[in-house]
């Protein structure tokens, strides 16, 4: 393969995982057989990972470390590494092993079929039965609401062309969503089986809110693909529909007041009729969302640019070959 290729870790307290990663790695780096580099992203550890990430990068230049000023979490960690890759092809992985640098080989060989995303896909999960069912629940939602049918859309164990995923607006918990939100814009997605190994050290960063965030996001991550460009449709298209039933609604007052008198039929007065309050709430409310959407269109021209200020900082870096 002629291109180079970045390999981008975030990593978060996996100081007893550290001297083994980085060992597996430069193994396969050797064996790629190109212009490499891997980008390590310590996302703000309070452990003694960043000390072991400093001996790795002594020992083989071709480790990028990057130290982020606390714990931003895993986008903007991968945000980070993406930002500072130079490789033709971003390699994205796990730091806890369970993901296995093995299999970088094959993803970059699926590569050479033309497609501009080769997704893992852990056929053989050894994770908890919780943690399984979670996440097959969130891979059925994820290729509902977005149309990306893979089987695995949680596996960190992706290969990505650098100009698809550097194009992409990340933030939020986005970082899983990524295939879902190539597929919106025409990208080739491929998968393949990969291997997946229990946590040999260390502890899962994992918690059920986790879960809960995926829904969030997803929800997130419709309304922008779909809306971002015209919310105007979402909050108008509301208010209009409100402020038109609230106008029903005074339709309907005024009808039971003169129009039965007109017929004969005992009047029911305003001050005693609730829809005429009902009716006044849902006009208000009307012209209220319509108002909003009429704000979100006007800062839908400043969001890209708003967007280019990074989600994370960096402490310290061990950039290109040690002194």
């Amino acid at each position: 393969m002629s291109q180079n290729v970045s390999i981008v870790i975030p990593l978060y307290n996996e100081e007893e995982n550290v001297d083994a990663l980085t060992a597996a790695l430069s193994g396969v780096m050797d064996r790629i057989g190109v212009e490499i580099e891997t980008i390590i992203v310590d996302d703000g550890s309070t452990d003694r990972s960043w000390e072991k990430l400093k001996a790795a990068h002594a020992r083989d230049p071709r480790f990028r470390m990057f130290r982020l000023g606390r714990n931003f979490g895993q986008t903007p960690a991968m945000t980070a590494g993406f930002a500072h890759a130079k490789g033709d092809i971003i390699v994205t992985l796990d730091a806890d092993l369970q993901n296995d640098p093995e299999d970088i080989p094959r993803l970059l060989n699926k590569m050479k079929d033309g497609y501009d995303i080769v997704s893992g896909w852990r056929k053989n999960r050894q994770d908890t039965l919780s943690r399984r069912l979670s996440s097959r629940l969130a891979n059925r939602l994820i290729g509902a609401v977005s149309g990306a049918k893979l089987h695995d859309t949680g596996c960190t164990l992706k290969a990505y062309k650098s100009e698809v995923i550097k194009n992409l607006d990340l933030y939020g918990e986005m970082h899983r969503f990524i295939p879902a939100l190539a597929s919106w814009q025409g990208i080739s997605i491929g998968e393949i089986g990969v291997d997946h190994h229990p946590r040999r050290a260390g502890k899962s960063k994992y918690t059920i809110w986790r879960a809960g965030k995926v829904v969030l996001d997803l929800l997130t991550l419709k309304f922008m693909n779909s809306f971002i460009t015209k919310p105007i449709y979402v909050f108008g298209g509301t208010g209009m529909g409100l402020f038109v039933f609230g106008i029903f609604c005074e339709m309907m007052v005024a009808w039971q007041k003169y129009g039965h008198m007109m017929i004969g039929i005992e009047p029911i007065w305003v001050h005693q009729n609730p829809w005429f309050m009902i009716g006044i709430l849902f006009l208000l409310i009307g012209v209220n969302t319509f108002l909003l959407g009429l704000l979100a269109e006007m800062q839908t021209r400043t969001y890209h640019e708003s967007r280019l200020k990074p989600t994370y900082l960096i402490r310290e870096s061990l950039d290109g070959k040690p002194e």
